[in-house]
């Protein structure tokens, strides 16, 4: 039910069964979900303390929302995230820590004091990011967003068919990627639900997911309360969490192997009854008929 690509991440090497919960951590003022909650470093730090006690197998870490909003320079990014990846890297050395930056500079600062993995969240819009994550051994994920310029939202976007379009993109970021010097097994790629698409585009990379997860690229979904799950069941933010759940479970037996979320305890419940479910994993306990 996984791809069954080899996956690193940092200096841990997962096997292809695993179901890995990648834990939001915003360094924002204005993030479209919590609202600036986790602004302040302090606010931030205890969010990572959080995460990882509920079962979250990395943290991505972000300076800019994705959403359309004040500008924030490359050196704005930095201040907002190189010190708190250095405090993040203190307390929790074995901790995969992932940026989630466009910005081949931004990458560069955040991997030189410890960042593990480069998320880049639109497509490539920096060709100097492969090389960068190359240097520093990083991974680095790869996403499709129909080529849309960082931080706007798609406006009548269209596709003849979008799952061709994120195959044919995500083979080729994830190419030149490796052709960078990017290791094959820290590539992964994330159809990127919402991000140049429209709800009707989400729902279809979701419904033909397999057809991704069959890439030979390890696949990771960010589904987290996003749009496509509001509109689909009439929901305003913060009330998505169910559809959100049904989504994860969804992919995650169509083979994604790594979910970028908000909610992480109820996000590794969904993740290991698959898993029991697909024979991956036992189950905690059988003692029902047997006692």
């Amino acid at each position: 039910m996984t791809s069954g690509a080899p996956l690193r991440l940092g200096r841990t090497e997962y096997p292809a069964t695993a179901r890995l919960v990648m834990a939001i951590v915003n360094r924002t003022p204005d993030s479209f979900y919590d609202k600036g909650l986790t602004w302040a470093a302090d606010a931030a730090l205890d969010r990572v303390r959080q995460v990882v006690d509920e079962g979250a197998d990395l943290v991505d870490i972000g300076g800019i929302k994705a959403a359309p909003g004040a500008e924030v320079d490359a050196a704005e990014e930095r201040r907002r995230v190189v010190g708190f990846v250095e405090r993040v890297r203190a307390e929790y050395p074995d901790l995969v820590v992932s940026v989630d930056t466009w910005r081949a500079e931004v990458a560069r600062a955040v991997l030189e004091v410890g960042a593990d993995v480069i998320n880049d969240a639109w497509g490539g819009a920096d060709p100097d990011l492969p090389a960068v994550a190359a240097e520093f051994g990083a991974s680095l994920v790869c996403t499709h967003t129909g080529g849309v310029t960082p931080r706007t939202r798609p406006h009548r976007i269209e596709y003849d068919d979008v799952v061709a379009d994120a195959r044919a993109s995500l083979l080729a970021q994830a190419e030149r990627a490796v052709a960078a010097g990017v290791e094959p097994s820290r590539v992964v790629v994330d159809p990127a639900h919402d991000f140049g698409k429209n709800t009707w585009h989400s729902l279809e990379v979701t419904r033909r997911l397999e057809e991704l997860t069959t890439l030979g690229w390890p696949v990771l979904v960010s589904l987290s309360n996003k749009d496509f799950v509001g509109e689909a069941l009439d929901r305003p933010v913060g009330e998505r969490l169910t559809g959100t759940l049904a989504a994860t479970a969804l992919c995650a037996w169509k083979g994604a192997q790594v979910y970028r979320v908000h909610e992480v305890r109820e996000t590794r419940e969904v993740l290991d009854l698959v898993s029991v479910v697909a024979g991956d994993l036992p189950p905690a306990r059988t003692v029902r008929g047997l006692a």
